[in-house]
């Protein structure tokens, strides 16, 4: 199955939390803009983010994002 990125869920995932996104960016060395872009969908997170982020807020990878399957189109054989 393919999947497509959607909406950036790093807002949900903070308030889930209870940490502000400032102090996401302390904890990780990032700076606020950087999560910022993310949550704006501007910037999409690299593996190793996303895997910091998720570990850091006790989520998962794939709760960061709204994940928009796409089924690939089936051929009819014509006989």
């Amino acid at each position: 199955m393919k999947y497509e990125l959607g909406k950036c869920l790093l807002r949900e995932r903070l308030q889930d939390s209870g940490m502000s996104m400032e102090e996401l960016a302390q904890v990780l060395h990032y700076k606020p803009e950087k999560l910022a872009d993310f949550v704006d969908n501007k910037r999409i997170m690299p593996l190793k983010s996303a895997i910091s982020i998720a570990d850091t807020l006790g989520c998962e990878v794939k709760d960061l994002y709204e994940l928009i399957t796409s089924e690939p189109a089936v051929n009819e054989i014509i006989t």
